[in-house]
């Protein structure tokens, strides 16, 4: 699978959000978006980095950037993380993975002692022409948000 690199046009999706709308990269043209790819909704993990980001969305929507989560999970469970979590960004389902596999997030990872394919927890800063001015593979979920702020200058 090809990751993304700074430069490249971000591969174009519409997935269904927690509500079951549809929502398109497209729909986001002309503005900054970080989109992030996490493995599973309600692990401790994505827990972490989905209310960091929820912490900081003022901050980041202040300065230009909108914020769309993407995992393998369906409508059912990603409406169930955004509500006990008061999420209050886009949450969408891709369930064949087939998104994720277009932005290069998807393959083998060791937890413990299972190895399987799935999502590789990744994060990409796009311009307002769905250009990656960022793309970060294989990211900790602890304190990232504060190091892309950083970074973004936000």
């Amino acid at each position: 699978m090809t990751q993304l690199t700074g430069g490249d046009t971000a591969p174009a999706f519409t997935l269904a959000d927690a509500d079951g709308n549809r929502v398109s990269l497209a729909d986001y043209a002309g503005r900054n978006v970080v989109v992030y790819f996490y493995p599973k909704a309600a692990t401790p993990g994505c827990t972490t980095e989905a209310c960091d980001f929820r912490d900081n969305l003022s901050s980041l929507d202040a300065a230009g950037y909108a914020v769309i989560g993407i995992s393998p999970d369906s409508v059912e469970e990603i409406r169930a993380f955004a509500d006990a979590e008061a999420l209050t960004f886009p949450l969408l389902a891709d369930p064949d993975a087939a998104v994720a596999k277009a932005w290069g997030v998807w393959g083998e990872k060791t937890v413990g002692d299972r190895t399987f394919d799935g999502v590789i927890r990744s994060t990409f800063v796009l311009d307002g022409d769905g250009v990656v001015q960022r793309a970060e593979y294989g990211v900790d979920a602890d304190g990232h948000v504060a190091r892309l702020r950083a970074e973004l200058g936000v």
